[in-house]
């Protein structure tokens, strides 16, 4: 079977010839670009610089030499957008640290303080206040939040978000009608789009990182007491996004048509290590309505499968997920309360497709032994790929300081039970 038919299978729930690899295809299943960097090294593979798909999350951009050495089967179809508001075009390189260089887009623009912390831009814009930070030594960057007046009568949920949900110009349409038609044409990979701006009150989001004025609720913990306090402000935000996501999916369907296979829809967090985020009645209340209609028009209107993204423990939402049409669930993280892999098998086996959950990386793949990281992979194969149904993937994306003894340690893992 090709990548393309594994992965057809196993969205259909049927059993492919062996268990489809995605590493990098979505931008919560990619591996840290110091990672991936080293992992290149060490695989002794030349070539071009690493692109940094999103400087903000500092996820690194697979390359065709890495998906053939680590067999993997599933690309992205991706954006321009990034979360600090610039498009990746006119690439340029970046000392992220001492020796590790990639490239980030022509918009991406910093500053260092004296004590070494890295503040980045809204559009690149460096005559307004920075929109992230990364501290000394870090990895990732934090939004910083910059919320203003949000008292009762100066909010207005369409108004505060006009801008940060918009159309998808003519410009990006193009690039993903390109991309899409490259992967569909010239590769047997199965293709998954990476839609943008369905991620109802996702966190990285919700801060506005890319926007140089940020109107309305923007701290996650006013957002939060929101639900309870300022419902109708949610929903009227919810209402603009929703309405906007359903006119950019009919310029996405026409862009892609049936060379995707399945769409990420949403990366919004439900749930902590040990619960939910918010109750299941206000979950109930407040997102499921909308997610229903964006998952409706999906499948009355394409063949795709819908890729719901929420980390933490979320057992009391899956029926809620099922329910409103959702088809694959990442990443699956099985260290959290209630989300012991036997469970989720056993009782969504045959709804869910489950896109993940093959190694820890809180605590086993940084910090084990390649022979623990190798046996959590196989046990876990061997529990979510019985029946079919499951897309090998971590738990969420790769960090850095990855050891890569345990990186290849997790992938020859998955060679060996593929090839038993």
């Amino acid at each position: 079977m090709t990548g393309r038919e594994r992965l057809q299978k196993t969205l259909n729930h049927e059993v492919p010839d062996k268990v489809p690899v995605d590493i990098g295809a979505t931008i919560v299943s990619g591996i840290s670009a110091k990672t991936l960097i080293e992992l290149k090294e060490h695989l002794e593979l030349n070539g071009e610089t690493i692109k940094i798909q999103d400087p903000f999350f500092m996820i690194g951009q697979m390359q065709e030499s890495l998906r053939e050495v680590l067999q993997v089967d599933v690309v992205g179809v991706f954006t321009p957008y990034t979360k600090l508001g610039f498009e990746n075009r006119d690439w340029k390189e970046w000392e992220f640290e001492k020796g590790r260089v990639g490239m980030v887009g022509g918009g991406f623009n910093i500053t260092v303080d004296e004590n070494g912390y890295i503040y980045a831009y809204p559009q690149g814009d460096t005559s307004v206040p920075p929109s992230a930070m990364m501290p000394k030594d870090g990895y990732y960057f934090d939004a910083i939040v910059r919320q203003g007046d949000i008292s009762p009568e100066s909010l207005n949920g369409k108004k505060d978000f006009e801008e940060q949900f918009g159309i998808y110009s003519e410009q990006v349409l193009r690039d993903i009608e390109r991309d899409a038609d490259h992967f569909f044409k010239h590769t047997d990979y199965g293709i998954i789009g990476n839609f943008t701006g369905t991620s109802l009150g996702d966190f990285s989001s919700l801060p506005g990182p890319g926007l140089k004025e940020t109107p309305g609720i923007r701290s996650i913990e006013d957002w939060l007491m929101a639900h309870v306090i300022n419902q109708s402000y949610i929903k009227e935000v919810f209402d603009y996004q929703t309405e906007v996501a359903i006119e950019n999916l009919k310029h996405y369907k026409q862009a892609v048509g049936d060379k995707i296979q399945a769409v990420y829809v949403s990366g919004t967090d439900f749930g902590t290590q040990h619960c939910e985020l918010i109750s299941p009645k206000v979950f109930r209340e407040l997102y499921k309505p909308y997610f229903t209609t964006l998952n409706k028009w999906i499948h009355d209107n394409t063949s795709w499968k819908t890729f719901y993204h929420s980390c933490g423990s979320i057992p009391n939402l899956l029926d809620d997920f099922v329910e409103m049409g959702v088809d694959i669930l990442n990443p699956v993280q099985c260290s959290a309360n209630g989300m012991d892999p036997i469970f989720l098998k056993e009782k969504y086996g045959d709804k869910l497709v489950f896109w993940g959950g093959g190694i820890d990386t809180q605590h086993v793949l940084p910090f084990g032994t390649p022979e623990q990281v190798r046996l959590q992979t196989l046990e876990r194969l061997e529990i979510f790929a019985k029946g079919g149904g499951y897309v090998f993937n971590a738990i969420h994306n790769i960090q850095a300081n990855t050891p890569i003894a345990n990186m290849m340690a997790m992938i020859n893992a998955v060679k060996d039970f593929n090839t038993k």
